[in-house]
């Protein structure tokens, strides 16, 4: 009798940590960040290009981040899950062009994708596996041409500056919602156009009107930096 209890027990603490470990992973929707390499780059911390050589001059996938509806979120969701670089080998050429790192040393962004995953990707394993994960941003990103809605509006990486409602305005017309804009500042203290926040819902299949847009710290006016 004692062992039959105890291995009730024992169920009945696994199930509830099963349950414990579903309900840390729910989330609302995910956050698809896309980054803009002159806005890196271009401050007084700078950049260092991926051993691979410099990035194309266009958007890069910054993250893919589960979030709530009230501005929380989870992360590093799952220990038991770390990052292996063999569930990506298909998409790793594809990812060293679309998702690129810029942070110094230079390194073949297999850093940048290891804490991406870690951090974000293990809080949406509810949805998506490791190679999901991936393979899922970079759907995304095939779907959403920035550069060219803004170069559609006339808005170009020229270093010139741009109202934050056009640029606001142009992505809106290219995706049918209103992103989410961050920016920074370069050496000479100038808001410039650094990421945009588009939602996806949290089955990760389509764009969705953001129920939270973060706060960007942009000026009126930004510029767009040459890269």
């Amino acid at each position: 009798m004692k062992s039959t209890s105890a291995l009730v027990l024992i169920q009945i603490f696994v199930v509830q940590f099963l349950v414990l470990q579903c309900v840390s992973q729910d989330f609302d929707f995910f956050y698809f960040v896309l980054q803009w390499p002159g806005a890196y780059c271009d401050t007084k911390k700078s950049c260092c290009y991926p051993t691979t050589g410099k990035p194309d001059a266009d958007f890069g996938i910054h993250g893919l981040w589960p979030n709530n509806n009230d501005g929380s979120y989870p992360s590093n969701c799952d220990s038991s899950s770390p990052f292996d670089g063999s569930e990506i080998s298909d998409l790793k050429s594809k990812m060293q062009t679309e998702w690129p790192t810029l942070a110094c040393p230079s390194g073949s962004g297999m850093s940048f994708w290891a804490h991406e995953w870690n951090k974000h990707g293990t809080c949406s394993e509810s949805v998506l596996d490791q190679h999901g994960y991936f393979e899922t941003a970079l759907n995304l990103k095939e779907q959403v041409d920035l550069l060219g809605a803004l170069k559609n509006a006339g808005i170009q990486p020229d270093g010139k500056f741009y109202s934050l409602n056009s640029i606001s305005q142009a992505i809106s017309t290219a995706t049918g919602f209103t992103p989410g804009i961050e920016c920074n500042v370069d050496e000479n203290g100038n808001s410039q156009l650094y990421q945009i926040y588009l939602c996806v819902d949290n089955s990760a299949t389509n764009l969705i009107k953001c129920p939270l847009l973060p706060r960007g710290k942009c000026s009126s006016r930004v510029e767009f930096p040459k890269f």
